[in-house]
């Protein structure tokens, strides 16, 4: 299979599939063997799956130190990731390793411990992202969490399982123009 053809049908690949698997470090998925499903998975000659997914759900993982280099280790096309699934983990940030796969479209973050809004600042970045999940994370107590993802991602279609309608976007440019002038006001106010 040359590039060109996996660049157009890896996504109907498998993912690789290391979920429920208590794992701590990402180093650990070098020598586990992921999940096997019903297709299965296909590699290429150097023994690299040819998917487009990882599942990392439901495991114990705090931080992704060494993510990008496991990643090239497991994947003939690290670059072209476009689903990495981190739900149910011990993440309490989002790591800015997430960012330089600049494919990814599809982001599963639910089920952790992430607290600071900013975070999703970082995902801005990448530019077909269209599918995020954070809810069941501290953030989501946040006032304004809706409105703030949604503003800061503009290109989201799906956030927390839901289509993102008209009328969320016009909320989102609402509570973002509301919040910029109440920004203003406060530092007007801190001068004086």
């Amino acid at each position: 299979m040359n590039r060109r053809d996996y660049i157009k049908t890896s996504v109907q690949e498998p993912p690789l599939d290391y979920s429920f698997r208590s794992i701590h470090v990402v180093q650990d998925l070098t020598s586990e063997e992921p999940r096997t499903g019903l297709r299965p998975l296909r590699h290429s000659k150097s023994g690299k799956s040819l998917t487009q997914s990882l599942w990392l759900n439901n495991n114990v993982l705090n931080d992704l130190r060494d993510f990008s280099q496991v990643v090239s280790q497991l994947l003939e096309y690290p670059e072209n990731l476009a689903w990495i699934d981190l739900s149910f983990n011990d993440l309490t940030s989002i790591d800015p390793v997430l960012t330089t796969f600049f494919n990814l479209s599809v982001l599963y973050l639910h089920g952790n411990s992430i607290q600071r809004l900013g975070e999703v600042d970082k995902l801005a970045i990448l530019p077909r992202l269209r599918s995020l999940t954070l809810h069941g994370n501290p953030v989501e107590e946040e006032k304004g969490y809706r409105q703030y993802v949604l503003c800061t991602l503009p290109h989201i279609t799906t956030f927390d399982f839901s289509g993102v309608t008209k009328a969320d976007r016009t909320t989102a440019e609402v509570w973002k123009r509301m919040n910029i002038k109440l920004k203003k006001a406060r530092i007007k106010k801190n001068v004086l």
